[in-house]
């Protein structure tokens, strides 16, 4: 990823002042002169890289999922810090059409319990968190639009219980990400699919993402742009 968004954001203009990784870790010592921060990291390291961004001042985009149970307190610390925060569990344009689509999916779906639903995600083996924040945001929505299911439960196979929403999470080499939405009946399946190509269109994102909060105050994630023109 972190090669990806470096040649879109110089393919798009930009210049890259600082890059940070294991050999290279990003540190509250860091001389940084820079507009805006791009955080494709771990989930351990994540909050970490946002607290050191506002406390220097810098705007950061953070595609890093698997936090989300620290967003409330991060939240609270931009807005002290009068900082700029812009995360989200994908970047994809095609993602958040599907999130779209999925809403209608999951609406119409409700009203034929004879179809039980499955969400399926796979990615490559890097991928550590499990199952990924695509999967759990895609869950969130099918949850928030029907009527039978409370909650999603991950699961090793297709499992049906009742009023839980299973999700299978698949670790694959090689793969950069596919969600699939799948109602099953004793006599047909239905599907919904996102299948990315390659991680160009999380790296475009991103960098969109970036330029579009640089003169932003406050936390955002990328449905306060989805429908930015540059898109």
């Amino acid at each position: 990823m972190g090669k990806e968004i470096e040649a879109l954001a110089i393919s798009r203009g930009h210049s890259i002042s600082n890059t940070f990784s294991s050999n290279l870790p990003f540190h509250s010592d860091a001389e940084i002169d820079a507009d805006v921060a791009i955080e494709f990291s771990t989930p351990k390291l994540a909050t970490k890289h946002i607290q050191l961004c506002i406390q220097k001042g810098i705007p950061i985009v953070v595609g890093t999922t698997g936090w989300s149970d620290q967003i409330n307190n991060i939240t609270t610390e931009v807005k002290k810090k009068n900082g700029s925060l812009l995360h989200d569990s994908n970047f994809s344009v095609g993602v958040h059409l599907f999130w779209e689509i999925s809403k209608q999916f999951a609406k119409i779906m409700s009203n034929n319990s004879s179809y039980k639903p499955t969400l399926t995600e796979t990615h490559h083996t890097e991928k550590l968190d499990q199952p990924s924040g695509t999967a759990i945001t895609t869950a969130e929505i099918l949850l928030k639009n029907q009527n039978d299911y409370k909650s999603w439960e991950l699961c090793d196979v297709e499992n049906y219980k009742e009023q839980i929403l299973p999700v299978v999470s698949n670790r694959i080499p090689d793969v950069p990400g596919t969600h699939e939405i799948t109602y099953r009946s004793d006599i047909d399946n239905i599907s919904l699919i996102h299948e990315a190509k390659n991680r160009k269109g999380f790296a475009l994102g991103a960098v969109i993402a970036a330029e579009w909060l640089v003169d932003k105050k406050g936390t955002f994630t990328m449905s306060d742009i989805i429908n930015f023109t540059s898109l």
